[in-house]
């Protein structure tokens, strides 16, 4: 047995467009261009045009045809072959006149002619053309629905062409079948049943797509052959798939056999030059459809083709309405809201109404927040990492979620649908819904999943299946289709969302520039202030000092003690002015990035500390080797100080320590977490988001060794100037430690 996997979809390898063959109820002739030289004909010339082919190859078109239909092919040469087509041509032979429809396009470098013999009062007039489809389009377009205009359709074409059955197929977007209007007078009705999409190949779609109409008058025919085999001019397979007379594959006509199929004629739906379904007429004995019949046939589908939209949009149009009152009233509502994700939160039933779904997830940056029912939080994370890589245009639908995802599986009774919409990869917004499971009974027209034969020697044989009796399929893992409508109005709801997110952002970043101007307004005001303040409060601290060294004992006591504490006094805003006067030149002084070994700069630090406080016992840890990174070293040395200081002094445990460290991150490239750590005293969590505050203090003045409360500020500034974030983690009486960065992190 071959390791090839054997289906039904081995049948797109097949060339069904070179077959060298054609059906035998016409002849063609290959003619070299410009020249009409007739290069390659098939084998039945004798047969049907009274000449053998070896009498026609090499010869001028004119060994067949008079002067004037020459000149009228000729003239066709510049035209549009689908307005000319068919030609009215005769053969003289034995002195009697044989007369053809003539087909004739290019195909590569040459002409193809091809001929059907006709009946001599065949011949249409426009008028009688016009009698036969006038009353078939305007019973189309009268039709209320599509189905209705399907159904005129099949019964029209019926009593066209005498069929016995015509039927009209619609795909879906997996390209699967099915029968939607039917006009028989057999008895086992095809209504309502599906065929895999495996019935048609793709190459067989395509030439769907490039020919409107397709006859197979008897499928017990005996093809002919092309003489000779290729193009003489490439020596290739000669390319026929714009032939009226192309031979069929031996798969499809033993498709046809299995049906009890004799003759059949499809035409072609298309849609957005998309092939929309087919109108399908079978006949149990051979039946043969004049070129003049055929063509009003093709002209009734291509007038159906140009309504299917019409009849879509009108079917839709109530529909439609429902959904761009939503979406008026949901961007209205959402333009009016300060930020985008408070105001998508607050428009829940409006979300899940916009496409009838029962659940909706909101992702904005690390927030997931859920509306109606949902997947877990771990499946939505999950989940939208893998659709990530399957938006299309910024969107993705599915009705069956698990045979796409099969971790799906686990939740498909709430989310088998999903329609998903990027609204920014950088920003990391996506809307997402769901619709649950809706389990169904399929009708197919025969086992869809019986697609090889077991042969009596065991080799397996690609066979279309024998029975189209009806065959029950119980579907599972699918929830309702979102309609064309409904994705519609979220891919319109995209630019109009992204519209109001960036007005928002332009308000936002309007604010951050009015914030900075006024953040370095205060940073002036602040240095000019202190600057100017500490001259004459230096002064009133020397003269309280000199009022003391020259008049303390003419003084009383009570006297001395004021002086005391103005000299105290003076000296504590002294201190908080340059501690001000720090804070504020750290926003106006340059970093000076340069490679750093942190591991040396804390052990500078610490020795530094232990100088100044010799009386604090303190066990320093080190929980591993510091790396070296880009900063500025003055305000890296001040911000491990400040924060190495404090878990010093807030500090009463007998056996006191402080612990400095990094935690890696998980993406190497990114500078890793630092942190301080100390079995303090502790931090309330109430004082959590107060401690980074100018000149906040969590204990009285002179307690923990007093201080101005502007080193955790002066710490946050320096952080924060090299793109980072601090914040800190507590238990009273445990201790505390404070985290930062020195870099910006990077929003994926």
């Amino acid at each position: 047995m071959a390791d090839e996997k054997i289906d039904l979809t081995n049948c797109d390898r097949e060339p069904i467009h070179i077959p060298g063959l054609i059906q035998p109820h016409g002849v063609l002739l290959v003619l070299q261009d410009a020249h009409l030289e007739i290069i390659q004909v098939s084998d039945n010339t004798e047969k049907i045009i009274g000449h053998p082919p070896e009498a026609l190859l090499g010869k001028h078109l004119s060994v067949l045809l008079d002067a004037q239909q020459i000149q009228k092919i000729q003239q066709c040469l510049t035209a549009d072959f689908e307005t000319i087509n068919p030609l009215d041509l005769s053969i003289k032979h034995l002195n009697k006149s044989r007369y053809f429809d003539g087909i004739v396009h290019h195909s590569d470098t040459v002409i193809l002619l091809e001929l059907e013999p006709k009946q001599v009062n065949q011949k249409t007039e426009f008028v009688d053309f016009y009698h036969q489809v006038k009353g078939t389009i305007t019973r189309m377009q009268k039709a209320a629905t599509l189905r209705e205009m399907c159904q005129v359709v099949v019964q029209e074409i019926r009593r066209i062409t005498g069929f016995e059955r015509v039927m009209v197929y619609q795909f879906d977007a997996e390209g699967a079948g099915c029968v939607i209007a039917e006009d028989t007078n057999l008895e086992i009705p095809y209504l309502d049943l599906h065929y895999p999409s495996s019935d048609i190949p793709k190459q067989a779609r395509h030439l769907y797509t490039l020919n409107w109409l397709r006859l197979i008058p008897d499928v017990n025919y005996q093809p002919a052959s092309l003489i000779p085999n290729n193009n003489p001019l490439t020596n290739q397979p000669l390319d026929l798939s714009l032939s009226v007379l192309r031979s069929v594959s031996p798969i499809h006509l033993e498709y046809l056999h299995n049906m009890n199929v004799t003759a059949s004629m499809s035409i072609s739906l298309l849609q957005n030059q998309q092939l929309w379904g087919l109108i399908a007429c079978h006949h149990s004995s051979p039946k043969y459809i004049p070129y003049n019949i055929r063509t009003i046939c093709e002209f009734i589908g291509q007038v159906m083709s140009v309504e299917l939209a019409n009849k879509k949009a009108s079917e839709d149009i109530g529909y439609k309405m429902q959904l761009k009152l939503l979406q008026t009233q949901f961007v209205e509502a959402l333009s009016q809201s300060k930020y985008f994700l408070n105001g998508m939160v607050q428009l829940k039933s409006q979300l899940l109404n916009l496409v009838d779904a029962t659940g909706a997830v909101i992702c904005s940056g690390n927030q997931c927040i859920p509306v109606g029912e949902v997947p877990s939080e771990a499946e939505v994370n999950a989940l939208l990492n893998w659709m990530k890589l399957q938006l299309h245009h910024g969107l993705f639908a599915t009705r069956s979620l698990s045979q796409d995802y099969p971790p799906g599986e686990s939740f498909r009774a709430i989310a088998s649908g999903v329609l998903a919409l990027e609204i920014s990869r950088v920003q990391h917004n996506y809307l997402i819904w769901f619709r649950p499971e809706v389990i169904q009974t399929v009708n197919w027209g025969g086992n869809p999943h019986k697609p090889v034969e077991v042969l009596s020697d065991g080799s397996l044989r690609m066979s279309p299946r024998k029975s189209f009796d009806l065959w029950q399929e119980t579907v599972r893992g699918c929830a309702l289709p979102w309609k064309s409508s409904e994705i519609a109005v979220v891919t319109e709801l995209r630019s109009l969302i992204v519209g109001i997110v960036l007005r928002q952002a332009d308000e936002l970043a309007l604010m951050n520039f009015e914030l900075q101007r006024s953040n370095e307004e205060l940073d002036s005001f602040a240095y000019i202030a202190s600057h100017d303040l500490k001259e004459p409060l230096r002064g009133i601290h020397n003269y309280a000092n000199f009022l003391m060294e020259d008049y303390a004992e003419t003084l009383k006591d009570d006297g001395v003690a004021k002086l005391q504490t103005l000299v105290r006094l003076t000296q504590r805003m002294e201190d908080l002015i340059n501690s001000l006067l720090h804070f504020s030149r750290l926003g106006r002084a340059e970093i000076m990035r340069q490679t750093v070994n942190l591991n040396e700069l804390v052990q500078q630090v610490i020795n530094t500390l232990s100088i100044t406080r010799p009386q604090s016992e303190i066990e320093f840890r080190l929980s591993q080797t510091l790396p070296s990174i880009e900063c500025d070293r003055a305000q890296v040395n001040e911000l491990f100080t400040n924060l190495i200081s404090n878990a010093m002094k807030y500090n009463d445990k007998a056996q006191k320590w402080v612990e400095i460290g990094c935690i890696p991150q998980q993406d190497t490239s990114r500078q890793p977490i630092f942190y301080v750590r100390d079995n303090g005293i502790g931090i309330l969590e109430k004082h959590l988001d107060k401690i980074f505050q100018i000149f906040r203090r969590l204990h009285g003045r002179d307690e923990f060794g007093g201080g101005t409360g502007a080193g955790l500020t002066i710490a946050r500034k320096i952080v924060e100037r090299h793109g980072g974030r601090i914040w800190v983690e507590s238990t009273p009486n445990q201790g505390s430690t404070f985290y930062f960065t020195l870099a910006a992190e990077e929003i994926t």
